[in-house]
């Protein structure tokens, strides 16, 4: 299913007070007498879909316009992707689009209920309308859109070598970009590398172990505080055992003082139970002291000054706070930065050898993308010749037929994701007229009359479902009007088609016919749009032919030219 234009709904645009457009899938026209507000529709479409907001366009005596589509949409097409990724909500299938402008120039939009900026509406346009009036004639302009377009048109012929030099593109981009960074850094990687073969020469000069730093930090204190440290012990010593050197009468060390207390507890704890417990206790506190005694005697026996071992272990310090201070916080750390310095300098030391594998393989890459992009021009000049050509016949039929289009390839220079073609469409007005870029080389009416050629020859290349014309018969009638009716029909076989006309030749082929009235008093009212049965149709076909919608002459021939439509189908 492709999306398309299901409803428009425009209040407060010129002329156009309220009116509502209930489109067909196939082929759409809007008829209507001159001042009726035809225009306007194509420029409610073009506001719909991220237009030029214009405040002169708003009617007078309102504050705004407004204009809001219903879209039917393939859920979990590519457009249905696009509105879920913006937040947008999409009803059965449906997709309501709104956009307001102000009479002091101000536009807000909203897409599926959610209020978006403007340009969103341009940006999903792409894949679903292309406007076509004699002031936007801008999709296939684009030279990018003019290349895509060609592509599709080339078809199958264009996609393996399409694919295989974009794969080939691909590479070749990364494997410049590793390049530049390699040889426009050269000097400072080499600086890099200069830096970590510095910092690993000082480390295994110094040859730190992990957890080093705090053990000497430990050692330098001992040693710093050798003799009060031992003076502690020997006070503490004392102070538990007594002094041997004294005599043991009246001395009050802790050892002799708890043994005098447990003798006391000792003589009655078999009288309570209770003291038995404390008895008990104090003889453990007799065991553990003298334990404590024991160490202190030992430490204070193994402390002593050593004043070359200290200045060795402060050395060592001061070496190692140089590599913590550059390094890392500890002695671990900095030998894990040894560890990933050597990882680091051995990629940095293989840089010559890795640009020697990249030139060669971007040599190769060129070499590919050359042969590649040549293929390519090649498959392009072959479907340019015969689009141009296509497009010719078609003007031929649409009342140009001294005008020529041709598509101009130019090769640059440097590779590009698709190639190294630019693609422009030119066209010259007449033999003795040189080719110029289509916005150049034709006038308004003239212009939508190449676009719709264009169109007709790209259909089922190009994707875009709806396609907008205004003003696409300028300056025709008759044969040729008839023509521009039927390729409008065959353009409706796979596209929807909307066509502001004032021709009954090209009415006649719609699928659905709208007609915009016209209120005594120069407004289009609410019910200003109708979609017209056959009766209607022959009445207003009538009067497009005669100006009179009950003239016989102008009925019949109405009716003829529904009867050549019909047929034509």
């Amino acid at each position: 299913m492709r999306p398309r234009v299901e409803e428009v709904r425009i209040q407060g645009l010129g002329v156009i007070d309220e009116a509502v457009l209930e489109l067909s899938p196939g082929f759409n026209v809007v008829t209507g007498e001159t001042g009726a507000g035809k225009t306007m529709v194509v420029t409610g479409l073009g506001l719909l879909f991220g237009g030029r907001a214009d405040p002169s366009r708003i009617r007078p005596g309102a504050d705004k316009a407004t204009i809001e589509g219903t879209l039917v949409i393939e859920p979990g097409g590519r457009v249905s992707q696009q509105v879920e990724d913006i937040g947008g909500e999409i009803e059965d299938g449906e997709l309501i689009i709104s956009r307001t402008v102000s009479a002091e120039g101000r536009s807000r939009a909203w897409l599926g209920g959610r209020t978006v900026p403007v340009g969103t509406l341009t940006y999903l346009a792409d894949d679903l309308v292309a406007v076509h009036g004699q002031m936007d004639q801008q999709r296939l302009l684009q030279p990018a859109r003019q290349r895509a377009s060609l592509d599709r048109y080339a078809g199958d012929d264009l996609v393996k070598p399409l694919r295989a030099y974009t794969q080939a593109y691909k590479r070749h981009k990364q494997v410049g970009a590793l390049l530049d960074e390699l040889t426009t850094r050269a000097r400072e990687r080499t600086q890099e590398a200069d830096r970590l073969r510095f910092g690993l020469e000082e480390i295994e000069k110094v040859e730190p172990k992990a957890g080093e730093d705090i053990e000497l930090r430990g050692e330098e204190e001992r040693l710093s505080h050798a003799d009060a440290l031992r003076g502690a012990a020997t006070t503490a010593h004392t102070a538990l055992l007594g002094d041997p050197m004294e005599s043991s009468s009246g001395t009050h060390d802790v050892i002799s003082l708890l043994g005098e207390a447990r003798t006391a507890v000792e003589a009655v704890r078999d009288y309570d139970t209770q003291l038995a417990g404390v008895a008990d206790r104090l003889a453990e506190a007799g065991y553990l002291i003298s334990d404590v005694a024991t160490d202190l005697a030992a430490y204070a026996e193994s402390i002593e000054a050593d004043p070359a071992r200290l200045a060795a272990v402060q050395d060592r310090r001061a070496l190692l706070s140089g590599l913590i201070r550059k390094y890392a916080e500890d002695s671990a750390g900095v030998l894990r930065w040894a560890q990933e310095a050597s990882a680091r300098l051995v990629e940095l030391e293989g840089d010559d050898e890795r640009i020697d594998e990249l030139t060669r393989e971007h040599d190769e890459l060129t070499a590919r993308l050359t042969e590649l992009a040549a293929e390519l021009t090649r498959v392009r000049e072959g479907a340019a010749e015969r689009f141009g050509q296509a497009v010719t016949d078609e003007l031929t039929a649409l009342a140009m037929p001294h005008a020529r289009v041709i598509v101009q390839l130019t090769q640059v220079a440097d590779f590009g994701p698709e190639g190294v073609d630019e693609v422009e469409l030119r066209m010259a007005a007449h033999p003795a007229a040189p080719p110029l870029p289509l916005n150049k080389g034709a006038s308004g009416g003239e212009l939508s009359r190449v676009m719709l050629a264009i169109e007709v020859v790209f259909a089922g290349a190009d994707p875009v479902p709806t396609f907008v014309f205004d003003e696409v018969d300028a300056g025709v009638g008759g044969k040729a009007a008839v023509e521009i009716g039927r390729r409008l029909a065959r353009l409706a076989r796979t596209a929807q088609v909307i066509v502001v006309t004032h021709l009954p030749q090209v009415a006649a082929f719609a699928d659905q016919h709208l007609v915009v009235e016209k209120a005594s008093d120069g407004s289009v009212v609410r019910s200003g749009v109708l979609a017209l049965n056959h009766e209607g149709r022959v009445r207003e076909l009538s009067r497009m032919l005669a100006g009179l919608e009950d003239s016989e002459l102008g009925r019949a021939h109405a009716e003829e030219l529904l009867g050549l439509a019909a047929a034509d189908r």
